[in-house]
């Protein structure tokens, strides 16, 4: 074992490539005759055991951020969700789930039931019978929900559009006398910061139409987990519906619906069978009728889009 063993110097942590199967074979060699579980308890003796991947390094990122500027967003949308919230105006983070097919498919998780359910042994996408696209938007003062389920692409123009039916639905009966809306969002995605598309619809289908004032701040690359969204909202809908099979869009809609807290989170949801289109693209005369204002602050990642003058 001594040349098959590495291990961390600061923990003690210790690990070999070797299975026990393989070092019972190489013992029995040597003339020493034991099982592959004897192994598996010596090795426990000795501080091995079985392990698996730890996330904690951060991925090489093309241009990393200063950590300086990460922590600075940070703080800065600690501020603007803190002055928004005093003075009754809307929050919401909003982000995509990730895509579902529809059918007789496996999904993780565990659940009590007399008998296991049969799916799929295969996840072939041509056996779905569609995917759905989950857009969720979650207010932070209310802990309230809204889903849009897509059925086709996840588009800047689909992320705009579930906004949009949340404002349209919830939203303004929710803040009724509100002209200012604050979204927080991840860099990248339909909502990216560098995505135009995204700043164009925004501006068209949600500021302009409804008369807002709205304000997007990102949250530095590589922390979606740290987007409310995610453990305040995603997080209970995958509980909810885990080793359920999604047979269809309304086992969608009323798993969604269904999800609910201790803390009284409620959820809505809805279902938009419009086609969107894969790369659209916004010329600069379409981006120039944007009235946008960006932020000394990591302009990139804090900017505002007001509507024309009523």
């Amino acid at each position: 074992m001594e040349h098959e063993t590495a291990g961390d110097p600061v923990s003690g942590c210790k690990w070999t490539r070797k299975t026990t199967v393989k070092i019972a074979q190489q013992l029995k060699r040597a003339g020493i005759r034991v099982s592959a579980n004897t192994v598996g308890r010596l090795l426990k003796n000795m501080d091995f055991s079985l392990r698996v991947n730890i996330k904690t390094l951060e991925s090489g990122l093309r241009n990393p951020p200063d950590p300086h500027d990460r922590d600075l967003q940070f703080r800065y949308i600690r501020r603007q969700v803190t002055e928004h919230t005093t003075q009754g105006l809307p929050v919401i983070s909003v982000d995509t789930k990730s895509r579902e097919l529809i059918g007789f498919f496996h999904h993780s998780g565990r659940r009590w039931a007399q008998q296991p359910i049969k799916v799929l042994d295969h996840d072939f996408p041509s056996d779905a019978q569609g995917v759905a696209i989950p857009y969720g938007i979650y207010d932070l003062a209310r802990n309230e929900g809204f889903v849009c389920v897509g059925t086709t692409h996840d588009t800047s123009e689909f992320a705009v559009d579930s906004i949009r039916a949340w404002w349209s639905r919830a939203g303004s009966k929710h803040y009724p006398n509100a002209d200012h809306l604050l979204i927080l969002a991840d860099c990248g995605g339909s909502n990216g910061y560098r995505t135009r598309l995204w700043k164009q619809k925004l501006y068209t289908h949600l500021s302009e139409y409804f008369k807002l004032h709205v304000k997007i701040c990102h949250y530095p690359p590589g922390s979606s987990k740290w987007n409310p969204i995610e453990h305040r909202m995603f997080s209970f809908i995958s509980s909810n519906w885990a080793a359920q099979p999604l047979t269809d869009y309304e086992t969608v809609l009323k798993y969604i619906r269904t999800t609910k807290t201790s803390a009284g989170l409620k959820i809505r949801s809805v279902l938009n069978t419009k086609h969107y289109q894969k790369g659209k693209k916004v010329s600069d005369d379409q981006f120039n009728e944007i009235a946008l204002k960006r932020y000394t602050s990591r302009p990139n990642w804090n900017y505002s889009i007001s509507p024309s003058k009523m």
